[in-house]
């Protein structure tokens, strides 16, 4: 058993009530103690993805207990590079809200940022859906104050309607985690799926019921039509780079899914039946229509890359109701590709923000800096409607081969395709109106000439821009590695004997419950 795999808990963990405690009133030390945290988390979720790249399952079991008794962490090649993703966004985000000032706009935020991170790895990490719900409570409570930080009252209401979708979202996790556990007696993820396959059809009503409620839950942190309602407002009145850190958030609901209807519940259990592509398939090929369109209509920059994000959240949860070893890794190179353009396109819309009245799409006078910022922003607008050469245009190709032998193969083809015409028109309406138009537009003779946005915060923006790239040079290593991630999920058999059958104080009962 190593200690490496709880350090991307335990380090922010501790960060965030050292920098409460010791340096609330010196900004400095709070965004040294804050970069070097997160630099040392990257360091450590490389080393656990490289261990894990080879199929190795690592097991941490706090106190030393066994599973399904004890509290158990597990990396595997998806949890680790999920975990990777998180702290190589992470970076680049603290870098920008340092470089723009965010984060000296009201306290805490530093030691917010770093319970976010403790709450998103843990998500990532966990082996058991208690706790899967506890680290859910606490991005819900850090996301809450990062969403209000600097105030405001559109920002408050946002953030209270926020909070009340997934307070929502809360009470019918912990519905389903009651009826499982009623049912099967645990709630250890691998020990579930075994239980899973040993109840009877005509005593499956429970757990149909908690396999719903659950998909439920998911789907509403991954903003999936219907459910979606609260993203827009939510992340178009957050602050810049909050908004970027919160391009992840959508991403640990696609993970639980991933994680629980291809290990727990699986395509083939006879108990949840039907339920993949019977509801998630058509609820994915809205939620992708939808964005799109939202794309197109938004009157805002800031609400447009919103609705953009709730597109790409579409097209992943395309192909993850496939459900098939493709689709999954499909899936995948998507979420890394949509992750990093969505955040920069937060951080493009901040740094137009700083220098212009509003965000309205209305042609003003041009931004601070508008030649490196709208270059910055046709750019990450290539990837983002997947345009060649950017991984955009590399992971649609992904998405709709993995979706040619699906019975939804026509829609998939047809949505896909024409959304993303939609998008390309969306963007483009968008980059004239504030970058082009605008050179029409003479400064008001009254008005401030604008200071350029920092040099740190085109870094961290070029930094998300260039991992795009890296994203796209090595499209094949990468989606290779996805393959694996894949093949891993879709054989859990080392994953629940690495968890049930590791010596501990306790041993796992083989019979009974």
């Amino acid at each position: 058993m190593t200690h490496w795999i709880i350090a991307p808990v335990v380090l922010p963990a501790l960060l965030a009530p050292f920098i409460v405690l010791a340096a609330r009133y010196h900004i400095g030390i709070q965004r040294t103690f804050s970069v070097v945290g997160v630099l040392a988390l990257i360091a450590v979720a490389f080393g656990l993805a490289v261990q894990a790249s080879d199929g190795t399952i690592t097991l941490y079991q706090l106190g030393d207990w066994a599973a399904p008794f004890g509290i158990v962490l597990v990396g595997d090649r998806l949890s680790t590079m999920m975990v990777l993703l998180t702290a190589v966004l992470a970076l680049f985000v603290l870098l920008y809200a340092i470089g723009s000032g965010w984060d000296n706009r009201g306290r805490h935020f530093h030691a917010l940022f770093q319970f976010q991170l403790m709450g998103i790895m843990g998500a990532f990490l966990t082996g058991d859906l208690f706790n899967l719900f506890v680290f859910f409570e606490v991005l819900l409570i850090a996301s809450y104050g990062l969403m209000i930080h600097a105030g405001g009252n559109a920002r408050l209401r946002a953030g209270v309607q926020y909070v009340l979708f997934n307070l929502i979202g809360s009470t019918l996790f912990l519905f389903a985690l009651g009826s499982i556990y009623a049912e099967t007696g645990t709630l250890n993820m691998a020990d579930l799926a075994q239980r899973a396959t040993l109840i009877g059809a005509d005593e499956t009503v429970g757990l149909r019921v908690a396999a719903v409620l659950l998909l439920l839950v998911f789907a509403i942190k991954a903003a999936v039509v219907p459910l979606h309602f609260w993203l827009p407002s939510s992340y178009a009145e957050a602050p810049g780079p909050v908004a970027a850190l919160f391009a992840i958030m959508t991403k640990v609901g696609a993970y639980a899914i991933i994680r629980v209807y291809t290990m727990i519940f699986p395509p083939e259990l006879e108990v949840t039946s039907g339920l993949h592509d019977v509801w998630l398939q058509p609820a994915a090929l809205v939620s992708l229509a939808i964005g799109m369109i939202g794309v197109l209509a938004a009157k805002r920059l800031d609400r447009l890359v919103a609705f953009s994000v709730i597109g790409s959240m579409g097209m992943v949860m395309v192909t993850i109701a496939l459900f098939t070893p493709e689709g999954i890794a499909a899936a995948l190179y998507y979420i890394v590709h949509s992750t990093l353009a969505g955040a920069a396109l937060f951080l493009i819309a901040d740094l137009v923000r700083s220098s212009r009245r509003d965000l309205d799409l209305t042609a003003q006078a041009p931004v601070a800096g508008a030649t490196l910022t709208a270059a910055l922003f046709f750019v990450a607008a290539i990837a983002m409607v997947g345009l060649p050469p950017l991984s955009g245009f590399i992971g649609k190709l992904l998405v709709l081969t993995a979706a040619y032998d699906s019975e939804y193969v026509v829609w998939i083809w047809a949505i896909v395709l024409g959304s993303s015409l939609i998008s390309i028109l969306g963007f483009a309406r968008a980059g004239s109106v504030v970058f082009w138009k605008a050179t029409s537009v003479a400064p008001a003779d009254d008005a401030e000439a604008a200071t350029p946005p920092a040099i740190l915060s085109y870094v961290a923006v070029g930094g998300l821009i260039a991992a795009l790239m890296a994203h796209t040079v090595f499209a094949g290593q990468v989606h290779g590695y996805t393959t694996a991630v894949a093949a891993q999920l879709f054989a859990p058999e080392p994953y629940l004997s690495t968890v049930l059958e590791t010596p501990g104080k306790l041993s796992t009962p083989k019979e009974g419950y």
